[in-house]
């Protein structure tokens, strides 16, 4: 009986050395398997741009109805893609953690309606190709025509805006006769709002003013008031001293400017001031 448990003994132990080896044999062939898919991945990037955008800020990056992200400057980025044949991975962000998608390297630029001005030495800029300004807008049955008729009311703007940065800055002074300035996450929130009545106003680019009012059901029912709140630029950021990549965007993006591509992907974006607003290529 003892030799015979010895000898069972000895067969286990036999069995589990065999079953070890197989074990190993799969680990190193999956650890190889993780390698390559991460050395492709490392190949890849240079071969793929992906663009940080805020997904509700129409005309120029904003979900469609059929759930698709698209926009102006979506579109300018993929025709780039097109050219330097490259993949366009489309990532949308929050607002508010730009810099830091950016600095982390999750995404290679913020492409999306992005004011240089007072950011300059924040990022490496392309040129700017859209002139923006920011504006009120109101109920056309509010009785509010001018900045002197928004004394007492309640407006709203988008946290981390250009609107919300010249209210605090150069309009300081406009929006402390304000009853309240209000930052919201996006405008489709501020926007209900305006029409429960739960504000008066909203600040915020004239863009996307028009492109709120004119989806709505009764697009009458708005306004945009004569005077601006401040003016600005658009241009594409990238991470400080991304100069590289920089200079290939904006090279394809000269060329789109000159073969008169830029300007034809704006004209189906007339309706929201696209094409008047152009810069790129006017120097």
């Amino acid at each position: 009986m003892k030799k015979r448990a010895t000898l069972l003994l000895a067969l286990a132990m036999l069995a589990t050395t065999v079953l070890a080896g197989c074990g190993s044999k799969e680990d190193k062939s999956a650890d190889n398997k993780k390698e390559d898919k991460k050395e492709a991945k490392v190949e890849n990037d240079d071969e793929t741009l992906i663009v940080g955008f805020d997904a509700s800020f129409p005309p120029y990056g904003y979900k469609d109805d059929d759930g698709e992200y698209v926009g102006f400057d979506l579109e300018l980025a993929q025709e780039v893609c097109d050219r330097n044949d490259w993949k366009l991975v489309k990532q949308p962000i929050d607002w508010d953690a730009k810099d830091m998608e950016i600095d982390s390297g999750t995404i290679d630029c913020i492409w999306n309606g992005f004011t240089m001005n007072g950011r300059e030495d924040e990022y490496t800029w392309s040129d700017p190709y859209i002139d923006n300004k920011q504006v009120i807008v109101v109920a056309t049955d509010s009785g509010i025509n001018s900045f002197d008729d928004l004394s007492g009311k309640l407006v709203e703007t988008q946290a981390d805006s250009s609107a919300l940065a010249a209210l605090q800055g150069d309009q300081k002074e406009l929006a402390g006769t304000f009853g309240s300035l209000t930052e919201i996450a996006e405008y489709n929130t501020a926007f209900m709002d305006l029409e429960s009545g739960a504000c008066d106003a909203i600040a915020m680019d004239i863009g996307v003013a028009y492109y709120q009012i004119n989806s709505r059901k009764n697009p009458d029912d708005y306004k945009v008031l004569d005077e601006e709140i401040s003016s600005e630029q658009y241009a594409v950021g990238f991470k400080l001293g991304n100069e590289e990549l920089r200079d290939k965007v904006q090279a394809t993006l000269d060329e789109m400017a000159e073969d008169g591509t830029v300007a034809k992907i704006a004209e189906k974006y007339e309706d929201f001031g696209v094409p008047g607003s152009l810069c790129i290529g006017k120097k």
